[in-house]
């Protein structure tokens, strides 16, 4: 494993961990914040103010798993975007998007089927575009 950290692309990891972000801006500010909010019950609150912890602690958790997917992708010598797109999904459907609705399996989300419908298509996107581009830019 320490040779394979040893030779992650750094400039990959930024690119991934930028492209993700951008895209969950996009995501959660433009595409879902109303079915958002109906997901977890909040349709009748006033909006959350978005503090810097919102920002940026997705970005930090982003940044972890994106150096972990570039650490399984060398570990496991894929090297092409078919092979990039595969582990992507396998990785996303399998870990990423059972555990969110695991997660959501609880009584703090009154529609646990909601928000997973809301947040899997950003985590399944997020996951191949980082694994493609942590091929691409090796």
């Amino acid at each position: 494993m320490g040779n394979a950290f040893m030779q992650i692309n750094w400039l990959a990891i930024l690119a991934a961990t930028v492209a993700t972000f951008i895209l969950g801006g996009v995501w959660y500010g433009v595409v879902t914040p109303k079915f958002y909010t109906i997901a977890l019950g909040r349709e009748n609150l006033p909006p959350q103010k978005m503090t810097p912890l919102f920002i940026l602690g997705p970005t930090v958790c982003n940044l972890i798993a994106t150096i972990t997917s570039a650490v399984l992708l060398r570990m496991l010598n894929i090297e092409t975007i078919a092979g990039a797109v595969s582990f992507g999904l396998l990785i996303g459907v399998g870990y990423i998007i059972s555990t969110c609705m695991m997660i959501a399996i609880n009584p703090n989300f009154p529609r646990p089927f909601l928000y997973t419908a809301l947040n899997a298509p950003n985590f399944l996107i997020s996951n191949v575009m980082t694994c493609v581009i942590l091929t691409v830019i090796q």
